[in-house]
C-alpha cells in the first residue's frame, strides 16, 4: 500500500469521504452544467424571448436555466434551488418560482425574494457570441 492510498482510506474513515474520491484527478465538476466545457453553446437566444426563461439540457445530467430579463441582458444560473434542491420554474409573471415550497428569486439577479431559500441561485458564466450563448 501505498502513502496516497494509506492517507485516502484514512481520510475516509475519518471525515466520511468516499475512498474514490481521493486522487482521482477528475476536475471538480461546476454545479448545474452536466458535462459542458467552456466553448460549448447551451442556447440561441432566439430560443428565449426577451423578458421570458427557459430550462436548457447541457450534457450529462446537466441543466440550466436561461434568463433574459431583457434585449441585452442574458443571465444564466443553477436551477436547484438552494433551500432543498428541487429544480426552479422558469420565469412567469417576473418571478422564478421554486414549486416545493414557493421561494421566490429575481430573474435578472437570482436573489431571493421570499421563501425558506437561505440564498439566491447560483448564477453560471456565460458569454454572448453573435446569436449563442456560451459557457464562459
Amino acid at each position: 500500500m501505498d502513502r496516497r492510498t494509506l492517507l485516502c482510506g484514512l481520510l475516509a474513515l475519518t471525515a466520511c469521504v468516499p475512498v474514490t474520491a481521493c486522487g482521482t484527478g477528475a476536475p471538480a465538476r461546476r454545479p448545474g452544467v452536466g458535462s459542458a466545457r467552456p466553448g460549448d453553446r447551451i442556447a440561441g437566444l432566439a430560443d428565449v424571448p426577451v423578458g421570458s426563461g427557459a430550462l436548457v439540457d447541457v450534457g450529462v445530467d446537466g441543466q440550466l436555466l436561461l434568463v433574459r430579463p431583457s434585449e441585452s441582458e442574458v443571465r444564466v444560473f443553477n436551477p436547484a434551488c438552494p433551500h432543498q434542491g428541487t429544480t426552479v420554474n422558469p420565469p412567469a409573471a417576473g418571478v422564478i418560482t421554486c414549486p416545493t415550497h414557493r421561494s421566490a428569486f429575481d430573474p435578472a439577479s437570482g436573489a431571493v425574494l421570499s421563501g425558506p431559500s437561505p440564498r439566491g441561485l447560483t448564477e453560471v458564466a456565460v458569454i454572448v457570441s453573435g446569436a449563442d450563448v456560451l459557457i464562459s
